[in-house]
């Protein structure tokens, strides 16, 4: 590790192999609304098949907050975990280093910000990319759009050309934007993808946002990226959340026509989107049915034998609300790379 990242500003960092790279671009997720940013890291991580490089210690970006009970036994609990994975580009381009966050450090977002953009620095980096979500009053069932903030004008006209919208004003909040700020003072240009989604399921996952991100970031790295699946579950996701809305919709016409509520009491779509959105209930803890338990351990041994099987993987396991059990399991598919 050369000179420049030993100086990174209290921040550990533990990098597997030193490497070099070709002509890297670095892109960064956390966890944020709709899950925009983080499930398009995952994806993206999945079916570029990549491996981890590098982590930085959660020990002075988090505190412990609980401790965890298992049996009647208390277990320390696991502190969210910073690293980094990389594909090597066939073509010689770019390659993509992929920082994943598990979670947002409560305090100190600008130290480890600098500590970040010092590391990519030191791995040759030339451009630093963030993934966010902005929701609007868009339907459900339309095309997410792609607004862009870059740190110049070179890079936001390279965008828009590619489909982009222009977010004119406004600020970008959590470490989604601040580690810009701070490559914007290294020298280092960078963007944010802004993937569009609608503000009355602002709580719930819209792939189709993380879909329209990941098509811009395919074309604007020429990167070949295998998006079926996101494809899918877009659509099935906009449809249902679609009908949501027109029962919505419709239940409030019906109210109005009776005169059954006074325009000041009329609910607000939010609320109603709170009442009907069903989740699945979550599995109890190590009480997975035999059935699922067989399903996780096939779709572990099919991502073993194909790495870009493993977005497949963790859609299951969010699903059955047990990723944080399997999660180390999981992130063990992308240790080394594929032979």
């Amino acid at each position: 590790m050369n000179q420049q990242t030993q100086e990174a500003p209290a921040q550990e960092l533990r990098q597997i192999e030193m490497q070099h790279f070709n002509h890297p671009w670095f892109v960064a997720v956390w966890p944020g609304m709709g899950q925009i940013a983080i499930s398009a890291g995952y994806y993206l991580m999945a079916k570029l098949g990549m491996h981890v490089f590098a982590e930085f210690s959660p020990r002075e970006l988090f505190d412990v907050e609980h401790v965890e009970v298992e049996g009647g036994i208390i277990h320390q609990s696991r502190l969210p975990r910073s690293r980094c994975f990389v594909w090597r580009d066939p073509n010689q381009k770019h390659d993509i280093i992929l920082f994943i966050g598990e979670a947002q450090p409560p305090g100190g977002k600008r130290a480890f910000c600098q500590a970040l953009i010092q590391f990519a620095k030191s791995l040759g980096v030339e451009r630093v990319y963030t993934f966010a979500a902005m929701a609007t009053p868009m339907h459900p069932e339309h095309v997410s759009r792609v607004f862009a903030a870059a740190t110049n004008e070179e890079i936001l006209l390279e965008l828009t050309g590619l489909g982009c919208k222009v977010l004119e004003e406004g600020h970008i909040g959590g470490l989604n934007g601040v580690v810009l700020g701070e490559a914007k003072e290294a020298g280092l240009p960078g963007a944010c993808l802004l993937g569009e989604m609608p503000h009355i399921f602002s709580q719930l996952m819209f792939p189709g946002a993380s879909l329209a991100v990941l098509k811009i970031f395919s074309a604007l790295t020429g990167v070949t990226i295998d998006l079926d699946e996101l494809i899918e579950q877009s659509d099935e996701l906009g449809r249902k959340l679609g009908e949501i809305l027109a029962q919505v919709e419709g239940r409030l016409q019906s109210a109005r026509d009776a005169n059954e509520v006074e325009p000041s009491e009329e609910f607000q779509p939010e609320q109603e989107q709170e009442e009907e959105v069903v989740e699945p209930e979550p599995i109890p803890e190590n009480k997975l049915s035999f059935e699922n338990e067989r399903r996780i351990a096939q779709l572990f041994s099919e991502a073993r034998a194909d790495r870009s099987k493993s977005y497949e993987l963790k859609q299951e396991l969010d699903r059955l609300n047990v990723f944080h059990e399997y999660e180390n399991q999981f992130l063990d598919l992308f240790q080394k790379p594929e032979e």
